[in-house]
């Protein structure tokens, strides 16, 4: 389809594929981008259940380009009827990262209500959408957060943040059945010691092999935003149990200074969009 977007969101798998380190996408040069918001222009012939005029979000193709622009090419199979109580600004901060959250938790983690998950950088984009989809599950979540981030992650009403600069947080966990790692490195490596025997870590952090554990797995995946796993977000968001956290927003026209925010310059918390109509 082609989409007339309204706005584009902004993430670090942008940066890799801007720096040619993607392993899902083309070298550069290329249009980048992947999640957006918009409304449909055109559908190709084989398309049925979108029609011109229609709003969307989701995400344009696997090779996760071509979304910085007014107007972008989008599979059918990777988007979804937009959230009515989101704006477009709010809504294009949404797919990979709450889909990414759900995978995690659910299609590899497979955690349910009852368990008890550790989810690492819970103030993060992906993290925090981690924390609330958790909750709503009736799963027990203890979450790990810069000091700067600990009450609102505790808005999010994880069970137990704790601040990874005072504790180390293996001292402080009970065994739990999951970590949802979006950290990496030595958070990452530590976070075995307190998983049960038959519990998993998953992270969508680094491909770098992770120890492996005869009683434990880990697995590292790349997300996949298809419309049916939009369609589940989208119910959560329109009734209110699922909440975005879009953080700067800048015109398109500001893309290189949105990509300089990925880089470690100064922007609010949550999601950098794109507000193409700007």
């Amino acid at each position: 389809m082609l989409v007339h977007v309204a706005a584009s969101g902004v993430g670090p798998w942008d940066a890799l594929i801007r720096e040619g380190k993607s392993k899902v996408s083309p070298k550069p040069p290329l249009t980048l981008g992947s999640d957006l918001s918009g409304t449909i222009d055109a559908v190709g012939q084989n398309v049925s259940d979108f029609n011109p005029g229609d709003e969307i979000y989701g995400v344009t193709n696997p090779q996760f380009c071509g979304a910085n622009s007014e107007f972008a090419i989008a599979s059918a199979n990777m988007v979804a009827k937009k959230p009515k109580r989101l704006t477009h600004i709010e809504a294009a901060s949404v797919p990979v990262i709450a889909v990414t959250a759900w995978q995690m938790l659910f299609e590899y983690a497979r955690v349910a209500a009852g368990q008890h998950v550790l989810i690492l950088g819970a103030a993060g984009n992906v993290g925090a959408y981690a924390v609330q989809l958790a909750v709503k599950r009736g799963i027990k979540v203890t979450a790990t957060a810069g000091p700067k981030d600990i009450e609102y992650v505790r808005l999010l009403d994880a069970d137990t943040v704790l601040d990874y600069q005072l504790v180390n947080y293996e001292d402080e966990v009970s065994p739990v059945d999951a970590v949802i790692d979006t950290v990496g490195g030595d958070a990452r490596e530590r976070s075995f010691r307190v998983v049960k025997p038959n519990g998993i870590v998953v992270s969508v952090v680094s491909t770098d092999p992770m120890p492996q554990h005869s009683d434990k797995s880990s697995v590292f995946f790349y997300v996949e935003v298809t419309t049916s796993r939009l369609n589940t977000i989208s119910k959560m968001m329109d009734e209110g149990t699922l909440v975005p956290h879009v953080g700067t927003v800048l015109p398109l026209s500001e893309a290189r200074a949105a990509h300089e925010m990925l880089g470690g310059a100064p922007h609010k918390r949550g999601k950098i969009v794109l507000n193409v109509n700007a």
